[in-house]
């Protein structure tokens, strides 16, 4: 995100013309008959470090409803290394042995020779209860996206590493492709990256040649809309023929690491009067990917399950001072939204988003109703779907992912 946060373990300059010949080119990808109609995507990241700290597991994407719900699940993380695709927690991921009790399907994992355990086999028994639910492995993310940097120099060998993790035998069943995090080509995230305009472009042609037209490859992008800005730094209009949908990341466009405010909303939908930044909003975000000429089908809506927030505030509109992030369970100035609906309830919206201040404390985030509206907003524009970050943040009974239509 535009912010310095993003996905992390703790969601273009090409004429419209050209790029329009471009993606008329493009190859069939993997959406068939059989799958969700493009509009009514739902994809949700789950992420592997949530079993530890914040107890959510495969299990909970069941009892919640909201596997009933998706269409995707975006698995989070894999790193990038030494130019590769590897493992992110090898423990989580296929190790962690399941009781009956926190089984999906009520069976305890085995410690039989080969078999499979920890996240990815409750995501293959997630599977089975839900046919067409499709998983994506996806790679990079705040924290690991220093490694493209290495990867980017050899696409071929780099997509070919990611093909063998992704189609590893043990697990080839669990995962419908491959979803890229690149936090970010061309630009700064927690590192610098000097890759040039077309390597992002480059890395996902390769990967798409590789996974061929039956795997999902998807990409989480920049929503930096502003003059100069990230968008403006990649032919995300050149990678899109390779890709099935972009995942913008519509929100950490403001955030208590500016600690002294102005106080904004994360994650709005629209521009307001007084917003610090242009071009840092939903609408900004995805009116300029597609005046570069990719299909609003091949975009989704993101959303943040979560709230960020500030303290040291006395005004309760927007663009009030601060004095530093205001405490989190687990990071300072982030919230759950499951957290933040009962301790810091919202009271006014703007942009199209919710915000609320109790005590000396300013939070954003997304409701119910601004999660209507922000659904009605992508129906509107055609978008491919919607995607957000991330399940664990949501409530028990999945009242946030319920709400998107």
């Amino acid at each position: 995100m535009p912010g310095p946060y993003g996905h992390r373990p703790r969601a273009l300059l090409a004429s419209a013309a050209a790029a329009a010949t471009l993606l008329a080119a493009a190859p069939a990808t993997a959406d068939t008959p059989d799958d969700t109609a493009a509009g009514r995507r739902v994809v949700g990241y789950f992420t592997n470090w949530g079993v530890y700290e914040r107890n959510y597991h495969v299990k909970n994407i069941e009892t919640s409803g909201s596997a009933a719900k998706l269409t995707h699940i975006n698995y989070a993380f894999g790193n990038v290394s030494g130019g590769k695709c590897t493992i992110g927690d090898a423990y989580a991921d296929y190790d962690k042995a399941y009781d009956a009790a926190g089984s999906i399907d009520g069976k305890a994992d085995t410690w039989d020779n080969g078999a499979l355990r920890g996240n990815f086999n409750q995501l293959r028994k997630l599977k089975k209860l839900h046919p067409n639910l499709k998983v994506v492995w996806s790679f990079g993310g705040w924290t690991w996206s220093g490694g493209f940097g290495e990867a980017a120099k050899n696409p071929a060998a780099f997509a070919e590493s990611c093909y063998g993790l992704v189609k590893d035998p043990r697990w080839a069943d669990v995962f419908d492709g491959i979803d890229i995090d690149w936090e970010y080509p061309n630009a700064c995230g927690l590192t610098c990256d000097t890759s040039g305009r077309t390597a992002f472009r480059d890395v996902m042609a390769a990967l798409r040649s590789k996974f061929g037209g039956k795997n999902l490859v998807t990409a989480a992008i920049t929503a930096d809309a502003s003059a100069g800005g990230k968008i403006d730094a990649v032919d995300y209009a050149g990678a899109a023929r390779y890709v099935d949908w972009y995942n913008p990341m519509t929100y950490d466009y403001f955030g208590a690491w500016e600690a002294k405010g102005p106080t904004a909303p994360h994650s709005p939908l629209t521009s307001y009067n007084g917003i610090p930044k242009a071009g840092f909003d939903t609408d900004a975000t995805l009116t300029k990917l597609i005046s570069l000429g990719i299909p609003p089908s091949k975009l989704l809506l993101g959303l943040g399950f979560y709230g960020r927030g500030w303290t040291g505030v006395t005004q309760s509109a927007p663009g009030g001072a601060a004095t530093g992030p205001a405490k989190g369970t687990y990071e300072a100035g982030f919230e759950d939204y499951k957290v933040l609906k009962s301790t810091c309830p919202a009271n006014g919206t703007v942009g199209g988003t919710a915000y609320a201040k109790c005590g000396n404390d300013w939070w954003s985030y997304d409701t119910p109703a601004t999660i209507a509206g922000k659904s009605a907003y992508k129906n509107r524009k055609g978008l491919g779907g919607t995607f957000f970050w991330e399940l664990g943040g949501d409530t028990a009974d999945g009242e946030l992912i319920k709400a998107i239509g």
